[in-house]
């Protein structure tokens, strides 16, 4: 935890205290007692390192296999080294002969994958139903130029670590959800319930694989009891004050928007520039974008979060985060010093992901563009967000151009049969996670399954400290070698716990 951080939490937590001292500071004070009555006591635990150690090392090979396959997609189909992505396929079949053997494969869309895993119905009049398991194996490309401490797709293992593009995101899962399906057919066992392993070939790009996977089994009629992909994890450092790590599960995704900014001017040469020529008038959009962010909330998840991350913290702590209808503003406002992750959650969030402007050194560009990316917040939709761009940047000149998005997901209860499965799931592979309902503020697949599946999750089960966390997309990806073991153990556990 960051010191900086610390502080700013005291002071917020001591402000919030002041608010609520005039009148209500007693009964504040027994929600706080009870609220820490109620979180899971302390007491001995095997070593992290233990669970699902007999698994961890064969995931860890099979990973260092399937990273070295480059299967990186591109909305340019001639970009894509579709060879890559078949090797990875055949690689699967030798790697997972069980898998193969048991469950019926269909590729779909092309190169992505469905695997079914018929149940033998004698649980049929439980609750529970067809179970959808996903992950996706493209991944985003890796820059040559940058210092990555063992090559990005080179799948190098140094004992407690597997290297490379994907380790994280999201071949990890995909080996976890197979070595587990894989051992359990191995011991002989079948479902009670239909499962589904749907495994993505464009998740990266936000193609359409997942849409075609949903389309699929909504056309043959099937309605998946739970479906869970990637996204939240068991975060080390996730929250100030939090000494356990939190097994976050999004319960809801925010929605994405790309909108391309264009501004035109007559061009030229650079030694008579115009004032407000179209790359300064595209500047003065960006800055505007920049410093004026859009207003933050408080989704009934995070607030639900903060429930939960309290009953395990301290007093001062918990005497706010039990009290959420008189703090819920300062903490809102809290959110958005504690840092980057933190601040996503509360607030639609704008960034610049591409700049062009003239392909001369001496020449004025006579058409500027950039693209902001932005992520809708729960509560928010794409026609106001749009709408609210416009006002920002001020500029009938600037043109916005829609390039695609998607509405934010609804949201997924966290007190229902299925939140607690996935609960049980994490105890079995890290008891010491405090589990918890987040806003995934990144995309995943799973948002096309929402219209077929009311109980929708988001949650990878590999352990993440803060440096992990910021490897994801970036330099030096790497996953523990231990927590595809415990990774393991969660999909087990949560397969057997079907019946």
């Amino acid at each position: 935890m960051e010191a900086g951080s610390s502080r700013t939490l005291n002071r917020a937590v001591a402000a919030a205290l002041a608010v609520g001292a005039a009148g209500t500071a007693a009964v504040m004070g027994v929600r706080a007692h009870r609220a820490g009555s109620s979180a899971v006591p302390e007491g001995p635990r095997p070593s992290q390192e233990a669970i699902g150690a007999e698994f961890a090392q064969p995931a860890a090979d099979r990973l260092s296999e399937l990273i070295r396959f480059r299967t990186v997609f591109s909305r340019s189909r001639d970009e894509i080294d579709l060879d890559e992505f078949t090797g990875l396929i055949n690689a699967l079949e030798r790697l997972y002969p069980q898998v193969h053997a048991h469950l019926e494969r269909e590729l779909v869309n092309g190169h992505a994958l469905l695997f079914t895993w018929p149940g033998t119905g004698n649980n049929a009049g439980t609750g529970a139903g067809p179970v959808v398991l996903m992950a996706h194996y493209d991944v985003v490309p890796v820059d040559e130029r940058d210092n990555w401490t063992h090559p990005g797709f080179s799948g190098v293992q140094d004992g407690g670590y597997v290297w490379g593009r994907g380790a994280l995101d999201d071949k990890g899962a995909l080996v976890a959800i197979l070595g587990a399906v894989e051992s359990l057919l191995q011991d002989g066992f079948t479902p009670s319930h239909d499962i589904y392993l749907s495994f993505g070939n464009n998740e990266e790009t936000a193609g359409d694989s997942a849409v075609a996977a949903a389309a699929l089994l909504y056309d043959r009629g099937v309605a998946p009891w739970m479906v869970l992909d990637e996204g939240g994890a068991v975060a080390q450092d996730a929250f100030p004050g939090l000494k356990p790590p939190a097994a976050v599960v999004g319960v809801a995704e925010k929605g994405i928007l790309d909108v391309e900014l264009v501004t035109r001017s007559a061009g030229g040469h650079a030694s008579t520039p115009p004032k407000m020529g179209a790359t300064a008038r595209l500047a003065r959009a960006i800055v505007a974008l920049e410093t004026k962010p859009f207003p933050q909330a408080m989704p009934e998840p995070i607030v639900e979060m903060l429930r939960r991350i309290g009953a395990h913290s301290g007093l001062g702590l918990r005497l706010v985060t039990s009290n959420m209808w008189a703090f819920k503003a300062p903490m809102t406002k809290l959110f958005d010093k504690l840092g980057d992750e933190t601040r996503a959650m509360t607030r639609t969030t704008v960034t610049i992901t591409e700049l062009e402007g003239s392909r001369g050194a001496n020449v004025l560009a006579s058409t500027a563009r950039a693209n902001a990316n932005i992520r809708i917040a729960v509560g928010e939709n794409v026609q106001g967000t749009l709408e609210r761009i416009g006002r920002i940047i001020n500029d009938p000149s600037v043109e916005l151009r829609v390039r695609g998005g998607h509405e934010p997901s609804p949201v997924s209860a966290s007190g229902n049969e299925q939140f607690a499965l996935i609960t049980r799931s994490v105890a079995a592979a890290y008891p010491q996670a405090v589990v918890t309902p987040y806003v995934q503020t990144g995309a995943t697949d799973a948002r096309n399954f929402t219209a077929i599946c009311p109980a929708v999750y988001r949650f990878s089960p590999l352990w993440m400290d803060v440096d992990d966390r910021a490897s994801l997309h970036a330099v030096n990806e790497k996953v523990r070698i231990s927590s595809l073991g415990a990774g393991v153990v969660f999909y087990r556990e949560l397969v057997k716990s079907l019946g």
